[in-house]
């Protein structure tokens, strides 16, 4: 049992270790510098390059993701997300611009987004497993209106991040 509950504690440590790891966070977005934190994960059964390919498929977002409204790419001619891309978005009754801040594709994919009121930084991280992939994704935030998202609307982004993980890995396992 003593073992058993090692090994635990030792996998669950290797397992954050792999997050923190993976995820370079800008200074004033680390989670122990910014005012509001969220991660959310799920396992999916599907491989990782069907993960990726409908997350950069931002254009599509709100057919089937119920937080996205009115995507726009800035480049007129691109039809995904890459590396540098700027897109602008509405979710949570905002509008946003954001700039892809890392791409590593099939892996991560991390934005950030701006208005005085409030900044962001939205990372995706896709873990290849044993059948499939575990998707995680987190969001830092900062600025005087997440003060009033902690105050009111504590769980909303969470719920959200949970309801797009789930979408996700619906249309995923479905191709």
């Amino acid at each position: 049992m003593i073992t058993f509950a090692l090994f635990s504690t030792s996998f669950s440590i290797l397992a954050q270790e792999i997050k923190t790891t993976s995820i370079l966070w800008p200074e004033k977005y680390e989670p122990d510098n910014s005012k509001f934190y969220v991660e959310n994960e799920i396992e999916i059964n599907a491989a990782s390059d069907i993960v990726w390919d409908i997350l950069v498929d931002a254009l599509r977002w709100e057919s089937w993701y119920e937080g996205a409204k009115d995507v726009s790419l800035k480049d007129k001619t691109a039809t995904i997300l890459q590396n540098n891309s700027i897109f602008e978005w509405k979710t949570m009754g905002l509008t946003f611009e954001s700039t892809i801040q890392q791409y590593e594709p099939h892996r991560l994919l991390a934005w950030e987004s701006k208005k005085k009121s409030i900044q962001g930084f939205h990372v995706w991280l896709i873990i290849p497993t044993e059948n499939g992939c575990k998707v995680i994704t987190a969001e830092s935030q900062n600025g005087w209106l997440t003060f009033f998202e902690k105050t009111f609307q504590p769980k909303k982004l969470k719920r959200l991040h949970d309801i797009w993980l789930a979408e996700l890995k619906a249309k995923s396992e479905n191709q």
